[in-house]
């Protein structure tokens, strides 16, 4: 028996495997607007592809959609800069990470894995919540990935001191599809 082509093609649909998550549907769906890919401060790659389907992406600076960067050291001795400046500075940051990785796969919903997230923290010497910081990064990361894509290994440091005063640089490695 030969069956009709659209037969055929809603049969052929049917045993594909189906995203449930279409991730810029999530992003609106979020209200979170993604500001454009940055560019390298300097003379580096801000990707580099290896082993096949890992993604190293360098480290992004916590610049906000209008271009402005959030600078300042975090800490008790920072002129106020709080946690939460920090956490503010850590999610923009995870946001250009994703908007670096749109503009280099075209479609987020290709991104496999977000193996690692590497943060530094501009901070003063008695800070010691940089993890804190840090999961301004780690929660939109989530927020728009969702589990298990998003959840990632991460480590946060503090330094004395970044480029340009900025309050923290992040990189990640992702896993892509192939």
């Amino acid at each position: 028996m030969i069956l009709p082509p659209t037969i055929c093609r809603t049969a052929r649909r049917a045993l594909l495997p189906k995203r449930l998550i279409h991730i810029e549907k999530r992003i609106e769906e979020l209200g979170i607007t993604l500001p454009p890919a940055p560019s390298p401060k300097a003379n580096y790659n801000i990707i580099c592809h290896a082993s096949g389907n890992m993604m190293y992406i360098s480290g992004h600076l916590p610049l906000k959609a209008d271009g402005s960067l959030i600078v300042g050291r975090i800490g008790p001795d920072s002129d106020g800069n709080t946690i939460e400046h920090g956490y503010e500075a850590a999610r923009h940051a995870g946001l250009n990470l994703v908007s670096t990785m749109k503009e280099q796969l075209g479609d987020l919903d290709k991104v496999e894995q977000v193996v690692k997230v590497f943060g530094i923290v501009n901070s003063t010497e008695d800070f010691k919540s940089q993890h804190l910081v840090m999961d301004g990064c780690s929660d939109v990361i989530m927020e728009i990935f969702g589990k298990p894509v998003g959840y990632h290994a991460r480590s946060a440091i503090g330094t004395n001191t970044l480029p340009l005063d900025m309050s923290v640089e992040i990189e990640a490695i992702v896993q892509v599809k192939p």
